[in-house]
Parts: structure tokens; C-alpha cells; sequence
């Protein structure tokens, strides 16, 4: 196992390189860019557009300026954003970056937990009502057109029913005088549902050593509601609490949309493997020695069923870096989806080219933690 995993990540690192240098020359090769406004600027004169040159490294051939690139990439030197000047690509990311992933981490989670759920049941139950229903609200949702759902989610939940924040990031009458600056809470946030998270899958393992159902239950619901009283607690000692409620409200809505859009790629992968296995032999003998339902299902083909599932949402974590461009900029969230769009629409090449290079680190680190998971979950798979 360790040879494999050193092998793979010699791979991602080689990948990885060859990634960025990819990644450089596309954006290389876009025509103009925001610096190149300045220097075609005809108010400025030939000796300030000299020294923009240079302090852009315009004035050095491609290549040059690619070694240069690679040179403070491994030194982990993004370079400096045009759009924001004079603040550094990493500085941008080390602000935007939580944003997004509490909020699309979130719903990932919700989603696929959503999916699966719903994709074991509809396949052990196929071809009725539920099987078809679930199906079918699921493809429709797959399918439509994301800025109408978040447009009527908006008019449903905000305009009308009023039970949630407009599209806002957060509410500025109340952070106007908060003590601490929003990224702040967004990392207390992370680590509180890190801290939830990783409660409630050390009670998973213990329940999984416990023979009765209702052992199982006790544990597993006691300690997570534990730990969301702990973490209220905390919270609530915290003198911040009221900016994280504030936060979590704005979230509602994005959450919602996302988890509408993306659950049913997580339900229809569940019920396909599902009802691939539920025709293998073990499953057979696992009824005819009498076994619940419940108990065929969750254990024997539900567990197995999880191998796809598990890859698209280590592989899909990875993604969440990006967020999504669409959603952010409906829903005025400034993450690292909207600041995708501004980068491209200013055409700031150090910026786009860090976010990229940022992102394909995360999707290539996904792929090799999923490899990993493939070889504990299916002990099948021997490297």
C-alpha cells in the first residue's frame, strides 16, 4: 500500500507540473490582458510605459517569463493580481477560500447524504411509485436551468414566504460594528463542522463494533447531538455567535439550490450500482439465510454500492474549490466562483492562472485520496 501511494503521488506531482505549465500557456495565449491597457494607454508617456513593462515583466520574451512563473510557483508565489493591485494571488485566495468551501463543502455533504439515502431505498424498491417519482423529481432537477431554480427560490423563500435573507453575502447593518472581520467566523465555522464531522465519525466506528440496532442509534445520535451542544455552547460563549447565525441564514438559500441540483446525480449512481448488485449471488444468500431486509440492504448492498459513490464525492470536494460561478454570483456570494468571473472579465491573467493551478491541486489530491478509499472500502482491490 505505502509503494502504491508513493508512486501515485509521484504521478500527481508530475501531473501536476505539466497541469500548470498547460494552465499558463492557455492564459499566455489570450489576447490582451489588463496590464496591456496601461501600456497602450496613449496619455502615458514612453518612459512610464517602459516601467510598466517591466514591473509586469512585459518586457521579457514568453518563455522567460514562464521560467519565472515556475521559479515563484515552487516557492508557493501566485504573483500579484492585477485587479487588486498591489495584493498578492495568495492573499485573495487565503480571503475568498473559506467562503467557499463552508458553503459548498455544506452542500455537498447534504447532497450526497440526500442521494444516498435515496438511491438505496428507490432500487430495493424498484419500479414502484417511489422508484419512479423520486426518478423523475430528480432528473428535472438535474436538468434545469440553475439561474431559474435560484431565481425562484429567491422569489419563493425571500420575496414572498419572507423566511430567509435576500441574495446577500451578510447582513452590513449588523456587521458594521462587529468586532471581528467575516473571514474570521467563516474558519470558526469550518472548524466547528470539522469538530462535528469528525464526532460523529468516531461514533460510526463505535457503532460498528456494537451488536444490537438500538446500541447502534444511541450511540451514533447521542454523540452527535452532543456535539452540536457543545458547539452551540462554544459558540454562544464566544460573543460572535449572533455573526455565524447571521452567516448560517444567508447560507440557507445556496444551500438549497445546490443540494436541489446536484442530489440526483448522487441518487441515480446509487440505484444503478444498487441494482447491479441486488443480482449477485451473496445478496441471494444473504436473504435465503433469512436476514431482514434492513439488514441486506444497508449491509451487504448498500456497502458495497458506496465504491462509485465515494469517488464522485472525494473527486467532487475537490472541485468545490472552484464554486460554482453561477451560483456565487446569484446569490452575491464572493467566493472563488465570483472571483473566477472577475478575473476573466478583467482579464487578470496572475489571478486566473492562480485560482487554476489552485484548484487542479485539490482535484488531483481528490483523485489520490480516492485510489486510497477504493482499497479500504472494496478489500477486493489489491494493489
Amino acid at each position: 500500500m505505502l509503494k502504491y501511494i508513493g508512486k501515485r503521488t509521484l504521478q500527481i506531482v508530475i501531473l501536476l507540473f505539466i497541469y500548470v505549465t498547460l494552465v499558463y500557456w492557455l492564459m499566455e495565449a489570450m489576447p490582451g490582458s489588463f496590464a496591456s491597457q496601461y501600456v497602450m494607454n496613449p496619455k502615458l508617456t514612453p518612459e512610464i510605459r517602459e516601467k510598466i513593462k517591466q514591473q509586469f515583466g512585459l518586457d521579457k520574451p514568453p518563455f522567460i517569463r514562464y521560467l519565472y512563473y515556475m521559479k515563484n510557483f515552487l516557492k508557493f508565489d501566485l504573483g500579484t493580481s492585477f485587479l487588486y493591485y498591489p495584493r498578492k494571488v495568495t492573499d485573495i485566495i487565503k480571503e475568498r477560500l473559506p467562503r467557499t468551501l463552508f458553503l459548498f463543502m455544506t452542500a455537498t455533504l447534504v447532497s450526497y447524504s440526500v442521494g444516498y439515502n435515496l438511491g438505496k431505498r428507490i432500487a430495493w424498491k424498484r419500479g414502484k411509485f417511489a422508484d419512479k417519482a423520486a426518478t423523475f423529481i430528480g432528473i428535472v432537477f438535474w436538468t434545469i436551468f440553475t439561474p431559474l431554480l435560484a431565481i425562484f427560490n429567491i422569489w419563493l423563500f425571500a420575496v414572498i414566504l419572507k423566511l430567509l435573507p435576500l441574495n446577500q453575502f451578510i447582513d452590513p447593518n449588523l456587521w458594521r460594528t462587529a468586532p471581528v472581520d467575516s473571514n474570521t467566523v467563516f474558519l470558526r465555522l469550518l472548524l466547528t463542522g470539522f469538530w462535528i464531522l469528525l464526532a460523529l465519525l468516531v461514533a460510526l466506528i463505535v457503532a460498528s463494533f456494537q451488536k444490537t440496532l438500538m446500541a447502534k442509534r444511541i450511540t451514533v445520535w447521542g454523540t452527535l447531538t452532543a456535539s452540536i451542544i457543545v458547539a452551540l455552547v462554544l459558540w454562544g460563549r464566544s460573543g460572535i455567535g449572533i455573526y455565524g447565525l447571521d452567516i448560517v441564514k444567508h447560507m440557507v438559500l445556496p444551500i438549497l439550490t445546490l443540494t436541489l441540483l446536484s442530489f440526483a446525480g448522487s441518487m441515480l449512481v446509487m440505484r444503478d450500482t444498487m441494482l447491479e448488485i441486488v443480482r449477485e449471488d451473496y445478496i441471494t444468500t444473504a436473504k435465503a439465510k433469512g436476514l431482514p431486509d434492513k439488514v441486506v440492504r444497508d449491509k451487504h448492498a448498500a456497502r458495497n454500492a458506496l465504491l462509485p459513490l465515494i469517488t464522485n464525492f472525494v473527486i467532487s470536494l475537490g472541485f468545490t474549490i472552484s464554486g460554482g460561478i453561477i451560483t456565487e454570483t446569484m446569490f452575491s456570494w464572493p467566493g472563488m466562483g465570483l472571483t473566477y468571473l472577475e478575473a476573466l472579465n478583467s482579464q487578470d491573467i496572475p489571478l486566473l492562472v492562480g485560482l487554476l493551478v489552485f484548484t487542479g491541486i485539490f482535484v488531483l489530491v481528490a483523485h489520490l485520496v480516492a485510489d486510497i478509499l477504493y482499497a479500504f472500502l472494496d478489500p477486493r482491490i489489491r494493489y
